[in-house]
């Protein structure tokens, strides 16, 4: 096999059978790619090691030299998951030119991965590159964005169209694209890097234990002078929040607004982080007043603006920003 050496990366947290789903994608789309898949449990606790183990055993997956499952031992969220499997390099020990993250619950369409190969060649300045996201049902999932910032914030939360036209070039969420296309960052549901821009600016902070993790990766390589792209080309198809039940949320969990607040304290500092929690409440308040002006639910969930509040304010140490030498 010729051209870059990629390790594939898919990180499992109780979600064996999805994993393995992903896992056999890669493989069949790495087929002619130098490379192998590790496939990590992330301390599920619940026999998904295994279970994966036995299965890909049965499949002749391991005889093959193109996979490597490991138990993370810890569960230190979604950065640190996939930190620990890229540090143990390929299934064969090669050091990696290229790094690819793989959802569990994210199959990869023919030809997607070797795409994002050929585009990472054809786009130098590209550090990370990222693919198209659509659901089960065909329907395109947003993953296209502008980094997060104040404007943005209020934009989001006001869902006003006066707002909105006037923010336009501050909406996180960009319109949905139709070609491959630089932007801000991306899902890292596909997402593939150059193991030379992770040498230069550190692996995921494992300081985010889950949400913004992609997000900040993408703001350091893009301080690092690299740019991430959306490839149209590359298609996926995902089932989307799996493991972490997003789609079922009737609360916030609390890691999420710890994520929020580290990136904007990280990238803005803490008086940039202020004014975007300020931003976010006051956006919200507009929104409800017009709620009840119309007669209509405001549909936030349970206790948001208490707990977003609460987490900006409360104590606690400035996050560091994260070096290489932490990777």
């Amino acid at each position: 096999m010729s051209g870059p050496v990629l390790n594939t990366i898919v990180l499992n947290f109780r979600t064996p059978d999805l994993s393995l789903m992903a896992v056999e994608g890669a493989l069949r789309e790495m087929e002619g790619i130098a490379g192998g898949v590790t496939l990590v449990d992330n301390d599920s606790g619940d026999g998904s090691f295994e279970k994966m183990r036995a299965e890909a055993e049965a499949r002749g997956w391991l005889a093959s030299g193109r996979l490597a499952i490991v138990e993370s031992g810890h569960n230190g969220g979604f950065g640190a998951g996939n930190n620990y499997g890229i540090r143990q390099g390929t299934p064969d020990g090669r050091r990696a030119d290229l790094v690819y993250l793989l959802n569990s619950d994210a199959i990869p369409q023919p030809g997607a991965i070797r795409v994002l190969i050929d585009y990472l060649a054809a786009h130098p300045k590209a550090g990370i590159v990222c693919s198209r996201i659509r659901g089960m049902d065909g329907e395109p999932h947003h993953t296209a964005f502008r980094f997060p910032s104040v404007a943005g914030e209020f934009e989001a939360t006001t869902r006003i169209g006066p707002v909105s036209r006037l923010l336009r070039n501050r909406i996180v969420a960009m319109p949905q694209p139709d070609h491959s296309l630089r932007v801000d960052w991306s899902a890292g549901a596909s997402m593939m890097m150059r193991a030379e821009v992770l040498d230069q600016i550190g692996l995921f902070d494992e300081g985010f234990f889950l949400y913004f993790e992609e997000t900040d990766l993408c703001r350091r390589a893009a301080d690092a002078g690299w740019e991430t792209h959306y490839v149209w080309e590359s298609e996926i198809a995902h089932i989307g929040s799996a493991s972490t039940g997003m789609k079922k949320w009737g609360r916030v969990p609390d890691y999420w607004y710890d994520s929020r607040r580290r990136y904007f304290e990280k990238h803005h500092g803490r008086a940039g982080a202020l004014f975007a929690t300020a931003a976010h409440v006051a956006g919200t308040g507009l929104w409800r007043l017009r709620c009840l002006i119309q007669r209509q639910p405001h549909g936030a969930p349970e206790g948001h603006l208490g707990l977003l509040t609460r987490h900006a304010l409360r104590r606690q140490p400035k996050p560091a920003h994260f070096e290489k030498g932490q990777s």
